[in-house]
Order: structure tokens, then C-alpha cells, then sequence
């Protein structure tokens, strides 16, 4: 994190600045890119006004707090600008959940066929994850034919479940569906 510091009316403060920097820390969790933070503390009377400006991969936020001392100051307008992260951050899940289709992850597992013809416990040599994406059986059928694979993960778009789609030997498809 960057952090640059302004006074005014008031001398340079290490104490304020450790304080400010430590609470600042916390901020970063909510934002993936580096922090650039502008801290100006000023004193006018008896009055300690705090601004914070965080700009961090093209977003910008301001808080601005005003409070008897510089240290009370500085957790409000720090409680402040988490406040903006959390909406920041839920407005980009909904909108990112709402326009990206729903894709599922599953493990698959390859296990050993010579271990079972000896008689051992068969032991898993590959292992990969595999995207079960939301389609029709007339897609997976057509998905199949085109990547030349010998099975396809996906997930019925009428039921919601995960299905397996597996060519046969004898040229056809079979169709694996759980229980309901």
C-alpha cells in the first residue's frame, strides 16, 4: 500500500501516521490491486477533520470524518471507507453472478485399471477438474461429437443436475443421471 500524508495547521505527526497506516491495512483485503491512499489531517480550533482518498484498479473512494481528536478521526472515516468496500464488492458479485452463466467445478478421478487385475486397491493416477456447464442433452450430444472426448460433465438445464454423457463401443452414447 501507498500511502502519502498532508498536515495542515498542524505539525507532522509519526504517531498518526503508524496509527492511520495500521488501520488502513485492513482495507486492502477488499480490493485485489495495489491501494493508493492520500491521508490529509487537518486542525481547525478544536475540530480534527480526516480525508481519505483510496483509489485501487479504477475505483476511486473519499471519507471524510470530523471528530475531537485525530485518532477517533481516523477509525471512523477508516469504518467509513470499509463501509464502501462491502457495498463496492456486493454490487460486483450481484452483477458479475447475474450476467455470467452458472458454471460448476467437479473432480474427476481416473482410477488404475492394472491394480484391480492384481488384486490390489486400485490407487488414482489422474485427477482434474472439469467445468459441468448447463445444457440440453441435444447440446452435450453435439459437444461430444465435436471435441472427439470420450465423456462430458454438464449440467441439465431442465432439472439442474449433474449428468455424465459417455461414448459407447459400439459408437453410441450412454447417459449417466442421478436419482431423484
Amino acid at each position: 500500500m501507498q500511502c502519502s500524508f498532508t498536515f495542515r495547521h498542524v505539525d507532522s505527526n509519526e504517531e498518526i501516521k503508524a496509527y492511520a497506516m495500521d488501520k488502513l491495512q485492513r482495507l486492502e483485503r477488499y480490493v485485489d490491486a495495489p491501494l493508493e491512499v492520500q491521508v490529509v489531517c487537518t486542525q481547525e480550533k478544536h475540530r480534527h477533520r480526516v480525508e481519505v482518498l483510496l483509489r485501487a484498479d479504477g475505483l476511486s473512494i473519499a471519507g471524510e470524518e470530523e471528530t475531537s481528536d485525530f485518532l477517533s478521526a481516523i477509525d471512523a472515516v477508516v469504518d467509513n471507507l470499509e463501509r464502501q468496500l462491502k457495498r463496492q464488492k456486493k454490487k460486483f458479485r450481484q452483477h458479475k453472478e447475474a450476467n455470467e452463466e452458472r458454471v460448476w467445478r467437479y473432480r474427476m478421478e481416473v482410477i488404475a485399471a492394472e491394480a484391480e487385475d492384481e488384486g490390489k486397491e486400485p490407487k488414482v493416477i489422474v485427477s482434474s477438474n472439469v467445468f459441468a456447464k448447463p445444457m440440453s442433452l441435444e447440446e452435450a450430444v453435439m459437444q461430444m461429437r465435436l471435441s472427439g472426448n470420450e465423456f462430458l460433465v454438464f449440467r441439465d438445464s431442465a432439472t439442474e443436475q449433474v449428468n455424465v454423457l459417455y461414448k459407447r463401443k459400439d459408437g453410441n452414447f450412454g447417459l449417466i443421471r442421478p436419482e431423484t
